[in-house]
Order: structure tokens, then sequence, then C-alpha cells
């Protein structure tokens, strides 16, 4: 069920019978028709480990199941919502940016130190956003959160695509991710952002990127 951009911050979906869609909790506006929204204790399809996931990496952004027969607006805090719409390929998008999404989609949990190493862990810890991203897989709609608006990079092989970790938003497609710094270890500490840090994507997909560099 595809999202209709009301405005820069503000999106429709229609919610049908027999269908399903997740939404951060807080995140309904208004709706017509018969919807219910109930809070979810498994943690979307990703089940409960994609739960656990959420929560060791602090990222334990509850969900409301959405379900009946109508419409319902959705928004959360002023962001700027982003619909990106997968044909088959993962999606990757911190927890806390995940606005509304299809229930067909399939959820699961990575460990951003699976691809970036030692460097991914630090990603985690200097800049202040989580070692666990929320991937999203399949044929369907998302709706994520930024600020100041968003930008689509593409990604193509041989031509990596360098981020401030704290201005990506989300990335998909056949992409590897690494963390580098041209600082030393010593000259990391307390430092969270800006040039000193570099989010490398490589490979064949794109990467979404905000505006500015403020956490949600």
């Amino acid at each position: 069920m595809p999202f209709r951009e009301i405005n820069s911050k503000m999106v429709e979906a229609t919610v049908v019978p027999g269908q399903r869609m997740f939404s951060q909790r807080g995140a309904m506006l208004a709706y017509r028709g018969d919807v219910t929204f109930t809070p979810n204790t498994a943690g979307g399809q990703g089940g409960v480990m994609s739960m656990i996931g959420r929560r060791v990496a602090g990222e334990a952004t509850p969900l409301m199941t959405v379900e009946g027969n109508g419409t319902v607006m959705f928004g959360h805090g002023g962001h700027h919502i982003q619909v990106i719409r997968l044909t088959g390929d993962t999606l990757h998008v911190e927890a806390d940016r995940l606005l509304a999404f299809d229930g067909t989609l399939e959820q699961g949990t990575m460990f951003m130190g699976s691809q970036g190493g030692v460097m991914g862990m630090v990603r985690g810890q200097v800049t202040g956003q989580g070692l666990f991203t929320t991937t999203l897989k399949g044929h369907g709609s998302v709706a994520v959160m930024a600020h100041g608006g968003v930008i689509e990079l593409p990604i193509t092989p041989g031509r990596a695509v360098h981020v401030d970790p704290q201005a990506y938003v989300a990335h998909h497609g056949d992409v590897r991710n690494k963390l580098s710094t041209a600082l030393g270890w010593r000259d990391m500490v307390g430092r969270g952002s800006g040039e000193a840090f570099q989010l490398e994507l490589s490979g064949s997909g794109a990467v979404y990127v905000q505006a500015s560099e403020e956490k949600l």
C-alpha cells in the first residue's frame, strides 16, 4: 500500500482489510474509516530477535500494528518525511527514523560492525548512533524521517560515496559500509561528527542523506 505525500511532513496511507502496516508509536495524526492501532510486541515480521537487537542497541522504537479499512495520515515531530519504494531489495535504516512501512516487508536487524569491523563499532560509540540498523526487505513502501530534507545519492561500482555518519538516514542495494577517520585514536575521543569521520558506502545502490546532522 503506497504512501501518498500530502506535504513534506505528512503522508497518507490506505489501509485495506486483510493487509496491515506498522508505524512508530505516536506517528498517527488522523484517520478516516474503521482503523485499529495495536501495540506490536513481536517487533514486526522480525520477531523477538529483532526487538532484542534494537533494545541492545538502545533503539527500542515501539511499533504499532495498523489494520482495518480506511486512510491514515502519518507524521512525527514536524520532521521531513521521505517515501522509499522497495522492489525486492533490502533497505537499511536507523530504527528511530522509521515512521511507517508496509506489513508485507520482512523486518530484521543487522549489526553495523559486521560490515565495518572495529570502525563500525566506533560509529555507534563516538557518533551516538546505534550499532544496529533495521533492515526491511521485499516489495512495498517505507516512510522515513529526517531533519531539513533528504537527498538520494546513487552509489555505483568504482565510485564510493562518503557521508557524515550523523547525516546518514538509510541506504539500499548491494552496498558495503565502512567508517574511516583521518584522526588518530587519541584525537577521536570526544568527537562525534564532521570531517573527522566519514561513512564510506561502496557497491551498487543509493544512500539517503539528511540536510541536518541533528539526531532524532
